[in-house]
């Protein structure tokens, strides 16, 4: 996959990757899907035991076939100190790394992280939507910011999260009388179709597949603990 390369330098101070955050979320673009995604990239990161690497997965999800048909792994030595809100600073770069590995170009992302719902409105999954010029979607298993009260037990039941009278996301039960999952925009999709696609992709379990599979991956790739082989 080709990913847009310029877009701003990954070496920061604190100060200047909040000011980076307010400058790029007036990119995020909220707009209903024309056309239903097939291929699905699920993305989520950890780090490695020592702490100085930050590990990342991509699986590519199938929707029509419910099938994983791509799986990479990347990473990227940590320069990013972890501040709250300030992930993507820390992931992206192998995120991005493990994206660049797919053969084939994904329709949509979906982070394990939050889009929208996030103190500057400009959470991991509108950082790598800017970036890759793809519509993105943050589903959560915990809240960042924000307030809501509790969705109903049936599967596709929801509220919305919001920080004072703005709506930032949604928190949506996937299986019914499981914890719900906090939905939010990332880039090129409005929260309907966010919503829907998580759904579509949440078969069987809690977490939608694509993220599901890409947890287990990163998870594997950490008891391995290999990652300089399969990165910088």
């Amino acid at each position: 996959m080709r990913i847009p390369a310029g877009l701003h330098s990954w070496r920061l101070t604190p100060r200047e990757a909040i000011a980076l955050q307010k400058t790029l979320a007036r990119r995020v673009e909220c707009l209903p899907l024309n056309t239903q995604p097939r291929w699905i990239a699920g993305l989520d990161a950890a780090l490695t035991a020592d702490g100085r690497h930050c590990l990342a997965a991509v699986v590519l999800w199938d929707v029509q076939e419910r099938q994983a048909v791509e799986e990479h792994t990347a990473s990227r030595r940590l320069r990013f100190p972890y501040i709250p809100g300030l992930l993507s600073f820390r992931e992206a770069p192998a995120l991005l790394a493990a994206l660049r590995r797919l053969k084939r170009t994904p329709d949509l992302l979906m982070c394990d992280g939050q889009g929208l719902a996030h103190p500057r409105r400009f959470g991991i999954a509108c950082h790598l939507g800017v970036i890759c010029e793809l519509p993105a979607v943050g589903c959560a298993k915990s809240r960042l910011t924000g307030r809501h009260g509790e969705p109903g037990r049936e599967r596709g039941s929801r509220v919305e999260l919001t920080d004072g009278p703005e709506v930032i996301g949604e928190v949506v039960r996937t299986q019914t009388g499981v914890k719900p999952v906090f939905v939010s925009i990332g880039y090129r999709i409005d929260l309907v179709s966010a919503r829907q696609v998580v759904l579509d992709c949440a078969i069987r379990y809690r977490l939608p597949e694509p993220t599901r599979l890409a947890d287990r991956r990163v998870a594997a790739a950490k008891r391995n603990q290999q990652p300089r082989a399969t990165g910088k």
